[in-house]
C-alpha cells in the first residue's frame, strides 16, 4: 500500500465475504497459541528449575548451621548483655558497674503498649501473622540488592533481628541471611510472639542517655532519654524511642558527653518520630486526634536531666567493687576450667585470657553484686573526711613528667586512708580511700603500699613473743645504744635518747625502738613473718622482710586494709578472719554465682591476744596516744591500739580495736614526701580517727560501743617482778621500790627470784649513788644503806660496756635508789681527791623556817652543814646537815651560814651569811688563854664566825635579809653555781628523750610519735 493510499474498507469487506481472511487468521491463531503454549510450558519448567537451583543454593548456605534445640536458642536469646549492679549490705542499690553499654531487663508487661505498637508498626507490620519470615519482603529486599536500588527497605522481621543480634553476628552476607531466616522460622515454632517481642525490646540499642552512656533495651532508653520508666512512655515518647534502632547514634538526642544536641541536630530524630507516628496511625494503633497531638511534641523540653551515677557519687567504692568482683570471676572461671590461681599467676597469657573474659562477664553478664559496705557508715566516713580541716599542708615535689620523663614540680595534698572492719566476720563496713578522686584515683585503704612503722611492733614482736612464752608484759629490756646484729648500724629511738631498763609494756606504750628490735631478735629464728604475719593476711612482703630485724619497726610495705585486718586478730581474741567486701554475686536469673565463706585461723592463743591487748590499752592511757580517749563521745569503750611513724616521717598511723570492730587511720603524701615540719602530725591523724569513731558510733552504736570490754581468759596470772630483770621480786628489790606487778600466761610466768641487786653503804654525788669511802662523813650515808646492780648481773646480760652503763639506770622514780657497782661509770675510783676543800655554797636565802642555797660547784660534794650564830659577831653552832640545797629550821632569829662537805670529809669555807629576824647583840664571852703545849696539834676545823662574814652579808627583804628564795639567779654567786650545775647535767639531758605535749585539743595525745619539730633524722628503724 502506497504512502498516499488510503485504507480500502470495501476491499477488506470483499475479502471477508469470500472467506479469505477467516482462513488465513485461523492458521495464524493456531500457530500463535502453540508458540505461547510452548513458552508457558518452558517458563513453568524454568521456574521449577530456578526454584530448584535457588533451593539448592539456600541449602548450601545453611549446610554448616547446626539444628539448634529450643533450650540452646532460649539460652542464646535471653543472654542479654545486661549491666551488672552493686548493692550495699542492706540491699540498697549502689549503682551499676562501669560498662561500655548499659542495659536493664524488663518484662513485656512493664512496657507501654504504645511502645509495643510503635515498634511493630515501624519494624515489622506483619509481626502478629508471619512465621518468622515474610517472603514478599525478602523478595523485595533481594530485588533491591540485585538492582542496587537507591532505597532499600530491608526484609528482616523482628524475629530475624533478634536472631541476628543474639544468635548470629552482624556480618553482611547471603550466608548469614540464609541462616538468619532458617533460625527465625525455628524460633517462631518454639517461642510465643510475646516472648520474641520482649526479648527484642530488651536487646536493641538506643543510642546514648543523658549521661552520655551507650544504652540498650527500652527500660534503659526510657529512663535515660526521658527520665521515665518504659511503662510510663507517652505516645510521642514511645514513637521517638521506637524510631531509634534504625540509626541509634544519628537519632539520639545526646552527645557523647551527655549534653543535648542543638535544635538542628535534633531534627533527624524528630523526623523519624513523625514517620513512626504516621505508621502507627495507618495501622490504627492511634487515632487521628492522638496522631495530630503527638506531632506537636517538643523533644527538647522533655529530655531527661543527667543523673548521678555510682561512679560519680561513689567513685572509689564502685571501682573497688569492680576490681574485687573481677578477681572473683577470674577465680571462678579458672576453677571451672580446672586451673588454679597459681596457674593463672604463673602464665601471663592465661591471666590475660581470664581477665578479658571476667571483664566481659562483669560488664555484660547482669550480675547482682552484694557487698558488706554499710551505706550510712560509708557516707559518714566521707562526710568526716571532707569536713576535717587539719590535714597537713600541700607539698611541692619533683616527679618525672608522664610523657617526657623530665623532672617537673607538682603540688600534692596530704592523703588519708582508713578501714572499718567487723572483727568476728571480717566484713569491711566502710573505708576512706583518699581526699579527692579527681585529684588521685589510688585507693589508699586497699591498694596503696606503705610502711606501717611502729604499728608493726605488737604484730611482729610482742604478740608472737608472748604467744611463744619468750616475752611477757613484764619482760625487761635495756634501752641503751644497740646495733643491728652483724652490722654497725645503730637502732635509734624516735626523737633520740635512751631510757635504760624498761618493761616490754612500758616500751610498747612509749614506742621505744631498741626494746622492740631486741625482742624481735629473741624470736626471729622462729620466723614470725611466716608463722604469724602471713597468717594475719599480709601478702606483700619481699624476700628480705623475712630475715631483716628492721621488720620489727615496720619497714615492710603493707596496705591499710591488711594492717587493720591484722589488728582485728587481737580484737577477735587471737583468731584471724580475712577481711572481705563482696558477700555474694548472683546471676541475672537469681542463681548464686559466688558466696563468700569466712574461715577462721588461730594465730595467737586467747591468753597471748589478751596480754597484747592489755599492753595496747596503755598506749591510750599514758603512752603515745595518751589523751585520745578524751576526744571520744564514748570514752569508756575498751580500745587498744598503736601509733606509728615510718622512716623519714613518711607515714603516720593509728590502728585500734575494741571487742567488736577495728578502725585504722593513716596520713601521708603520695610520692612518699615527708611529714617533717608538720606540727603534731600524729595528733592530727589520731584526731581524725576520733572523729570517724564518733561519727560511726552515732549511727551504729551496736557496732562501735560494745556492752563490755575485752574479757580476760583463764590461764593468766599476776606476778610481782623486779624492774631490773623481770624475775620475781626479791625483798631487796621491793625495799628500794623496784617491785612491779604484771600479768603472765600461767605456764610461762617467772619462777626464779631476782638476784640482780646487792646492798651496801652509799652516798649521793651529783644525784648518783656512790659507794661510801673510808673518810666519807657518816651523816651523809643513806639511811639503811644503798643498793647497786650486781656485777654478775651486768656481765651476764652484756651490760658491761661503758656506752651501755651510761644509760642503763633510768633517771626517774625509785631508780634513784639504785647505783652501779664500783666497776660502773661513776664509782669511788672516778672520784679523785684533789686535796682541796670544796667550793662554798652560794646565794643563801632564808625565810622564817627554810634556808636555801645554790649547790656547790665542786663535783665531789656529798652534803651540806648548816650553822647558826645567835647575834652578829657570835660563834656559829652546827644545827643540822642535809644532802639537799635547803634546810628546814625552827631556831628563830640569828645569823646563818652553810658549808659544803665532800666525799673525802673536807669542808668548804662559809657561805655568805643570812640574817633572820633581829638577832640580839651581847658582849662576847672572854676566850680562855691557850695552854702551852710543847707539841703542835693538827689544825681542826674552826667554827664559822659571824664577824668573819659580816662584810659579805647581803641586804635583806622582809623577815630575811637574803636574796629571793624563789629566784636564786638574782644573786651573782648563784649564777656561777647554777651555770656549773646546768653544764654538768647537760650531757645527761642530751641523752634523755623529752616527751613533748601535743598541739591543741585535736591531737592532745602525748604521742611519742609527735616529737617532730626538730631537724634530726630518725633512724631507718623509726617507730
Amino acid at each position: 500500500m502506497g504512502k498516499n493510499k488510503k485504507f480500502d474498507f470495501k476491499s477488506l469487506k470483499s475479502l471477508w465475504e469470500k472467506g479469505v481472511i477467516q482462513k488465513s487468521t485461523r492458521i495464524g491463531y493456531d500457530v500463535t497459541w502453540n508458540i505461547i503454549l510452548f513458552f508457558i510450558i518452558l517458563g513453568v519448567v524454568g521456574l521449577f528449575f530456578a526454584g530448584g537451583v535457588g533451593a539448592g543454593y539456600f541449602a548450601s548456605l545453611v549446610k554448616d548451621e547446626p539444628m539448634r534445640s529450643e533450650a540452646e536458642m532460649r539460652e542464646s536469646i535471653y543472654n542479654y548483655e545486661e549491666t551488672s549492679e552493686i548493692y550495699f549490705d542492706d540491699e540498697n542499690f549502689l549503682g551499676k558497674i562501669q560498662s561500655d553499654l548499659y542495659r536493664e531487663e524488663v518484662t513485656l508487661d512493664q512496657m507501654s503498649k504504645h511502645l509495643r505498637h510503635a515498634v511493630i508498626a515501624t519494624e515489622d507490620a506483619y509481626f502478629n501473622t508471619h512465621n518468622g519470615v515474610v517472603p514478599k519482603a525478602v523478595m523485595r529486599a533481594v530485588m533491591q540488592e540485585v538492582t542496587n536500588a537507591a532505597v532499600k527497605t530491608g526484609g528482616s522481621t523482628l524475629t530475624q533481628q533478634l536472631v541476628k543480634n543474639q544468635i548470629l553476628t552482624n556480618e553482611v552476607s547471603f550466608e548469614r541471611k540464609a541462616k538468619e531466616m532458617l533460625i527465625a522460622l525455628r524460633v517462631e515454632r518454639f517461642f510465643e510472639k510475646e516472648e520474641i517481642l520482649e526479648a527484642y525490646l530488651n536487646i536493641v540499642p538506643f543510642g546514648r542517655n543523658a549521661n552520655g552512656q551507650n544504652i540498650a533495651g527500652v527500660q534503659t532508653a526510657a529512663e535515660g532519654i526521658f527520665g521515665v520508666s518504659a511503662k510510663e512512655l507517652s505516645i510521642p515518647q514511645a514513637a521517638f524511642i521506637a524510631g531509634l534502632p534504625q540509626s541509634p547514634f544519628a537519632y539520639t538526642p545526646f552527645k557523647n558527653n551527655g549534653e543535648p544536641k542543638s535544635t538542628d541536630a535534633l531534627q533527624p530524630g524528630m523526623n523519624r518520630m513523625k514517620e513512626v507516628l504516621e505508621r502507627m496511625y495507618e495501622a490504627e494503633y492511634i487515632t487521628k486526634e492522638q496522631y495530630e497531638k503527638a506531632l506537636d511534641f517538643n523533644l527538647a523540653e522533655n529530655l531527661a536531666e543527667p543523673t548521678s551515677t555510682s561512679l560519680e557519687k561513689y567513685p572509689f567504692l564502685t571501682n573497688e567493687i569492680h576490681r574485687r568482683a573481677k578477681d572473683i570471676i577470674v577465680e571462678q572461671l579458672a576453677k571451672e576450667n580446672g586451673h588454679t590461681m597459681e596457674d593463672v599467676a604463673n602464665d601471663e597469657a592465661l591471666a590475660e585470657e581470664y581477665n578479658v573474659l571476667a571483664e566481659r562477664r562483669l560488664s555484660t553478664g547482669g550480675f547482682k553484686i552484694h557487698t558488706t559496705i554499710d551505706q550510712e557508715i560509708f557516707d559518714a566516713l566521707k562526710e568526716v573526711k571532707n569536713n576535717y580541716n587539719r590535714y597537713p599542708r600541700n607539698k611541692t615535689v619533683t616527679v618525672p613528667d608522664s610523657e617526657t620523663g623530665e623532672p617537673v614540680q607538682t603540688v600534692i595534698p596530704a592523703q588519708v586512708g582508713s578501714t572499718v572492719i567487723e572483727n568476728s566476720t571480717g566484713k569491711i563496713k566502710g573505708f576512706i580511700a583518699g581526699r579527692d578522686f579527681e585529684t588521685q584515683q589510688l585507693n589508699h585503704a586497699t591498694q596503696s603500699l606503705r610502711s606501717n612503722g611502729s604499728t608493726m611492733k605488737p604484730l611482729a614482736v610482742y604478740g608472737p613473743g608472748i604467744d611463744m612464752g619468750r616475752i611477757h608484759p613484764g619482760s625487761v629490756f635495756a634501752d641503751v645504744p644497740y646495733q643491728y646484729r652483724g652490722t654497725s648500724d645503730n637502732v635509734g629511738n624516735y626523737g633520740g635518747g635512751y631510757h635504760g631498763l624498761v618493761s616490754a609494756r612500758y616500751a610498747l606504750a612509749k614506742s621505744y625502738n631498741v626494746p622492740a628490735v631486741k625482742g624481735y631478735m629473741r624470736i626471729i629464728d622462729e620466723n614470725p613473718a611466716k608463722n604469724y604475719l602471713e597468717k594475719m593476711g599480709f601478702t606483700t612482703f619481699g624476700e628480705d622482710d623475712y630475715t631483716n630485724a628492721s621488720l620489727a619497726l615496720g619497714t615492710a610495705l603493707v596496705t591499710n586494709e591488711e594492717n587493720t585486718n591484722a589488728y582485728a586478730t587481737f580484737g577477735n581474741m587471737g583468731n584471724f578472719v580475712d577481711a572481705y567486701m563482696i558477700e555474694k554475686i548472683e546471676t541475672q536469673d537469681g542463681e548464686t554465682f559466688y558466696q563468700h565463706e569466712s574461715e577462721t585461723t588461730e594465730v595467737f592463743s586467747p591468753q597471748a591476744a589478751y596480754l597484747t591487748i592489755d599492753m595496747l590499752r596503755d598506749v591510750l592511757e599514758y603512752g603515745t596516744a595518751a589523751g585520745l580517749k578524751g576526744q571520744l563521745t564514748y570514752p569508756g569503750v575498751d580500745w587498744a591500739g598503736k601509733t606509728g611513724t615510718s622512716q623519714k616521717y613518711k607515714d603516720t598511723w593509728f590502728v585500734a580495736t575494741n571487742p567488736n570492730v577495728t578502725v585504722s587511720m593513716w596520713m601521708g603524701y603520695d610520692e612518699e614526701a615527708s611529714l617533717r615540719g608538720v606540727s603534731n602530725y600524729s595528733g592530727r591523724n589520731t584526731a581524725l580517727w576520733a572523729d570517724v569513731v564518733n561519727a560511726v558510733s552515732e549511727i551504729r552504736p551496736e557496732l562501735m560501743v560494745p556492752d563490755s570490754g575485752f574479757q580476760r581468759p583463764e590461764g593468766i596470772v599476776s606476778r610481782s617482778y623486779c624492774a631490773t630483770s623481770g624475775l620475781l621480786a626479791s625483798d631487796l628489790c621491793s625495799s628500794v621500790g623496784l617491785a612491779q606487778s604484771d600479768l603472765y600466761i600461767a605456764e610461762y610466768a617467772p619462777t626464779k627470784v631476782d638476784d640482780s641487786l646487792i646492798s651496801g653503804e652509799f652516798v649521793r654525788v651529783k644525784s648518783n649513788l656512790v659507794t661510801a669511802g673510808a673518810n666519807t662523813p657518816n651523816e651523809f650515808i643513806i639511811d639503811g644503806g644503798g643498793v647497786t646492780l650486781s656485777p654478775e648481773f651486768i656481765k651476764e646480760n652484756n651490760y658491761d660496756s661503758q656506752s651501755t652503763l651510761n644509760y642503763l639506770i633510768p633517771n626517774r622514780g625509785a631508780w634513784n635508789n639504785v647505783a652501779l657497782p664500783s666497776s660502773g661509770s661513776l664509782s669511788t675510783s672516778s672520784i679523785e681527791n684533789d686535796g682541796n676543800s670544796p667550793a662554798a655554797p652560794g646565794s643563801v636565802s632564808a625565810n622564817s623556817s627554810v634556808i636555801s642555797w645554790s649547790a656547790s660547784s665542786s663535783n665531789d660534794v656529798v652534803g651540806y652543814r648548816v650553822y647558826k650564830a645567835s647575834e652578829p659577831g657570835g660563834s656559829f653552832t652546827l644545827i643540822g646537815n642535809t644532802t639537799e640545797t635547803s634546810f628546814n629550821f625552827s631556831g628563830g632569829d640569828g645569823i646563818y651560814a652553810v658549808r659544803a662537805v665532800d666525799y673525802f670529809g673536807q669542808s668548804s669555807g662559809n657561805s655568805s651569811t643570812v640574817k633572820v629576824g633581829k638577832p640580839g647583840k651581847a658582849d662576847p664571852e672572854p676566850k680562855p688563854e691557850p695552854e702551852e703545849d710543847p707539841k703542835p696539834k693538827p689544825e681542826e676545823e674552826s667554827e664559822p664566825s659571824s664577824d668573819s662574814e659580816a662584810e659579805t652579808e647581803e641586804p635583806v627583804s622582809g623577815s630575811s635579809e637574803s636574796a629571793d628564795p624563789e629566784n636564786p639567779e638574782a644573786s651573782p654567786e648563784a649564777s656561777s653555781a647554777d651555770d656549773n650545775e646546768t653544764q654538768a647535767g647537760s650531757e645527761e639531758s642530751s641523752n634523755t628523750e623529752t616527751e613533748q605535749p601535743n598541739e591543741g585539743n585535736a591531737g592532745n595525745t602525748g604521742n611519742q610519735d609527735n616529737v617532730n619539730n626538730d631537724d634530726s633524722e630518725p633512724n631507718a628503724d623509726e617507730q
